[in-house]
């Protein structure tokens, strides 16, 4: 079988580098928030060309921490509106929830799946104060379209970047820019699977604005900054020790990673020629970081079915678009035939940065002989 990720492989190539690090930090005696901690959100915010970097448990309390560090700072209050994917992972809308927000769904652009710029304004009430965009599958969405919006009506710009560490965004200037600094803030996932994945879970906010950082700093460590004098009513939402040392050594190879998914997503769009199938449409291959290679078809149960049959690993993400979830019943009756459609017809084939040229061979041959 050739599995969808094959995380035990993507690590083994790191091992002694990953048992050094965990040892270095069971012989320091500091397992929350200590040297490792500091040192990670130092060098991820030089990666991502911010000033400042806050590691917390996962991606879905980065999101949290940000929305809740705006309604501290008085900027955001309960049943303000933020504006959010239709076909977004929902953890994305579980975070402004959370925070007693609203969520206001806009579709996606059908080619690119990203939040679609030309539908932005038509959603935006007076209760509106933040757009959280998301960069799905490895796209950086159209940020300098965003951020011109959200500047003509002075709203907050989010970034969840869970799938897009390293992605790449040449902005109306043309310089390239990473994702993490294209916003006011932005929410990244360390979860295993992700293209910078640790070896649990893990999540990190990046941001330029000393005061949101300042809060956030608090707001996850119980509301303090000095022990036992909290500032807010805080939750515990670190970035454990051991596993911010896994992800320095990670980092380092984070760009060659990126590299070779880019060189099996080339492989898939050049190779790949079924008529019944339908590829992602991307601008700029090498600022695509693929975390997900997506493909389109309306047969995707029975292409599924057969690529399992023939050896390959293949996932859909997401099968149930966020407005038909049980958790979200007040958009029971709501339509967004966008979303649906894509709900109803991606299907994530294999890559990875393991996976081997007769293995990529293999995938494009069994999906062109799909019939």
């Amino acid at each position: 079988m050739i599995p969808f990720l094959d995380l035990k492989i993507i690590n083994a190539q790191y091992k002694t580098e990953l048992k050094e690090a965990c040892s270095r930090v069971i012989d320091s005696g500091w397992y929350v928030l200590g040297n490792e901690v500091a040192e990670f959100e130092k060098e991820f915010a030089t990666y991502c060309e911010t000033e400042y970097c806050l590691g917390v448990a996962n991606g879905l309390d980065a999101l949290v921490l940000i929305l809740r560090a705006y309604i501290e700072l008085g900027i955001m209050q309960a049943g303000d509106e933020v504006i959010v994917p239709s076909n977004t992972y929902i953890a994305s809308i579980l975070a402004i929830s959370e925070n007693g927000l609203m969520p206001v769904l806009v579709e996606p652009d059908i080619d690119s799946f990203n939040l679609d710029p030309k539908l932005i304004e038509q959603a935006i009430t007076k209760k509106t104060k933040a757009i959280l965009t998301v960069h799905l599958y490895g796209q950086v969405t159209a940020m300098d379209e965003i951020n011109t919006i959200a500047k003509m009506h002075d709203l907050k710009v989010i970034e969840d970047c869970a799938q897009a560490h390293g992605a790449l965004y040449s902005n109306k200037e043309h310089k390239a820019k990473k994702v993490g600094s294209l916003a006011d803030a932005a929410g990244f996932s360390f979860y295993p699977g992700k293209n910078l994945g640790a070896l649990g879970d893990g999540g990190a906010v990046t941001t330029n604005d000393s005061e949101l950082a300042n809060t956030i700093s608090a707001l996850r460590n119980y509301g303090s900054h000095e022990k036992y004098k909290n500032l807010y009513k805080g939750m515990n939402s670190r970035l454990d020790e051991i596993q911010a040392a896994m992800l320095r050594v990670k980092l380092r190879y984070l760009d060659d990673e990126i590299v070779a998914r880019q060189t099996v997503a080339k492989a898939y769009l050049q190779g790949i020629n079924n008529p019944l199938i339908e590829l992602p449409i991307v601008e700029n291959v090498t600022a695509h970081v693929w975390h997900l290679f997506v493909i389109k078809t309306k047969q995707r149960e029975k292409l599924a079915n057969y690529l399992t049959e023939n050896g390959v690993q293949s996932l859909i993400h997401y099968p149930i678009p966020p407005h038909q979830q049980d958790a979200y019943d007040e958009w029971k009756n709501v339509s967004f035939p966008i979303s649906e459609k894509i709900h109803e017809q991606v299907l994530s084939i294999p890559i990875s940065p393991v996976l081997t040229p007769d293995e990529v061979d293999t995938v494009i041959r069994l999906v062109n002989g799909y019939i």
